[in-house]
C-alpha cells in the first residue's frame, strides 16, 4: 500500500535513472500513481551504446530500448513525453510543464540528468555532441570509412566514440589539453597506457593543447589550435564534459551547486519531499565527505533503487553508500573501474601487451581505493569485494598476482 501521505510520485526525466525508479517503485510495493515526464518524445533508450554499437550501426533503436510504453502501461505508470518541466513550487507541490499544464505531486524525483557542454561554435555544420539518440543519429552520418573525425576531449565518451570511428575505417585525431586520455579518472601515467592502445589502433593525439575556434571550410571544418597549428577535418565531436540540467529549478528553493545538493538519502536539500537521482544528484556520504556527482549508469540504477525504497518505505530510510563501478568498451578492451581511482599511488598487475591487466590504487598497508581492470572478469570479482570491504591494497595486489600466475599455469 502507498504511504498515506504519498499517493502520487512524479519523476522528471525518463532515462535510466527515471525509468528504473518507476519500475522499482512497483517492485517495492508502491501502488499509488506514478508519472514519468520527459522533454524527449521517445526517451526510453539506454545511453551507453550511443558511443559504441548504436553509433556504429551494429545495434538498432529497439535493441537499446530501456522499456516500452506497453510495459509502462502494464505497470500503471503514466508517461508525459515531449514536454519539459519549467518550474517547481514546493509550497503547493506543483510542477509546471512547457505545454502550460501542471502536475501535483506528493513526492517528486528529479532525474533530469546532464547535457553536453557546448562551445561558441557548437552549432556549426559538422560539429557534433553525443548525449542523446538524436545526437548519435546525426554523428552516425559522419561514420564513413576514409573520413577524418576530430574528437575534442578524451574522456570516456570521446575515447569510446574515437574507438568506434577507428574501427569503422575513419582517420581520428583526438585533441586533449591533459597529457593522456581519461587522465582525470585514472591519472596521467595510467592514462598513458590507454593512449598507447589508441595509438596502436591508429588514433592520432594532440596532447597539451586546446581548440581556440572552429571555422567552416566548404563542407569541412578547420580547427585552430592553441599551439598555433590548424587541422582540417570532415567532422568534429565535442566531448568536453557535461552540465547538470537544473536551470528550471533556480527559483524553487532547491539547493543547487553544479547539480542538486542532496543528503545521504538523496533527498534534495532545501525543500521537502523532493529527491534527485542520476547525473543531476550531488550527495555526501561516508565515502564522499565532499559532495560529488557520479555520472555513471550503475550509479543511476543504484540510486533509483534506493529512492524507490525510501519513498515506498519512508519509515525505514536508507543512505546511499555505493562502491562505485563503471565500464567502458574500447576496441577489444573491456575496461571496468571499481571505487575511487586516479591517485598517484598505483601498482600494475599483468601486462597491457597481453590485453589483460589490473591497476590497483592505494598505499600498500592502507585500504584499497580503487581498481581499473581490463579483460579480467575474475579480478573484477575480487576487486569489487575488496574495495567494498576496505581490504589492504597490498593484500589485493598480492592476490591478483597469484591469480594471474594460476591463470597462466592453467593455459
Amino acid at each position: 500500500m502507498p504511504h498515506p501521505q504519498i499517493s502520487h510520485v512524479v519523476i522528471v526525466g525518463a532515462s535510466v535513472a527515471g525509468v528504473k525508479l518507476a519500475q522499482c517503485l512497483r517492485s517495492e510495493g508502491f501502488t499509488g500513481a506514478v508519472t514519468l515526464v520527459d522533454a524527449e518524445d521517445d526517451p526510453l533508450y539506454d545511453k551507453p551504446p550511443l558511443s559504441k554499437d548504436y553509433l556504429s550501426g551494429v545495434s538498432s533503436a529497439p535493441e537499446i530500448a530501456l522499456t516500452t510504453l506497453d510495459d509502462l502501461n502494464a505497470r500503471e505508470i503514466s508517461a508525459r513525453f515531449g514536454v519539459s518541466a519549467v518550474s517547481l513550487d514546493p509550497a503547493t507541490k506543483t510542477l509546471a510543464l512547457s505545454d502550460g499544464s501542471e502536475l501535483s505531486y506528493d513526492a517528486l524525483v528529479i532525474a533530469t540528468g546532464a547535457r553536453a557542454r557546448l562551445t561558441p561554435w557548437a552549432s556549426l555544420p559538422g560539429v557534433h555532441v553525443l548525449r542523446t539518440r538524436a545526437d548519435a543519429d546525426e554523428l552516425r552520418k559522419e561514420i564513413v570509412a576514409g573520413r577524418h573525425l576530430a574528437v575534442i576531449g578524451a574522456g570516456f565518451v570521446g575515447a569510446e566514440a574515437a574507438a568506434t570511428a577507428l574501427k569503422a575505417g575513419l582517420r581520428v585525431t583526438i585533441i586533449e589539453p591533459l597529457g593522456a586520455p581519461m587522465g582525470r579518472a585514472m591519472n596521467a601515467e595510467v592514462g598513458g597506457i590507454f593512449a598507447d592502445k589508441h595509438r596502436h589502433e591508429g588514433a592520432e593525439f594532440r596532447f597539451g593543447i586546446s581548440v581556440e575556434r572552429v571555422e567552416p571550410i566548404g563542407e569541412r571544418c578547420r580547427l585552430l589550435l592553441t599551439d598555433g597549428s590548424a587541422l582540417d577535418v570532415d567532422a568534429v565531436l565535442l566531448g568536453i564534459g557535461a552540465v547538470a540540467n537544473t536551470e528550471w529549478l533556480q527559483s524553487s528553493g532547491v539547493s543547487i551547486d553544479n547539480g542538486i545538493v542532496c543528503d545521504a538519502t538523496l533527498a534534495a536539500v532545501g525543500v521537502p519531499d523532493v529527491y534527485a537521482i542520476g547525473d543531476v544528484a550531488r550527495f555526501t556520504n561516508d565515502r564522499h565527505p565532499d559532495s560529488v556527482r557520479l555520472e555513471h549508469w550503475t550509479s543511476a540504477a543504484d540510486q533509483a533503487l534506493l529512492v524507490a525504497h525510501n519513498i515506498a518505505h519512508p519509515d525505514d530510510p536508507r543512505s546511499y553508500n555505493p562502491t562505485e563501478y563503471v565500464w567502458s568498451d574500447q576496441y577489444d578492451w573491456k575496461i571496468q573501474i571499481v571505487g575511487l581511482t586516479g591517485s598517484d599511488h598505483w601498482t600494475i598487475v599483468g601486462d597491457p601487451a597481453a590485453d589483460r591487466f589490473a591497476i590497483v590504487y592505494g598505499v600498500d598497508t592502507q585500504p584499497v581505493q580503487g581498481v581499473v581492470i581490463v579483460n579480467w572478469p575474475r579480478a573484477l570479482i575480487d576487486s569489487r569485494r575488496s574495495v567494498a570491504s576496505a581490504v589492504a591494497t597490498g593484500d589485493l595486489t598480492e592476490r591478483l598476482r597469484r591469480l594471474l600466475v594460476a591463470s597462466k599455469a592453467a593455459v
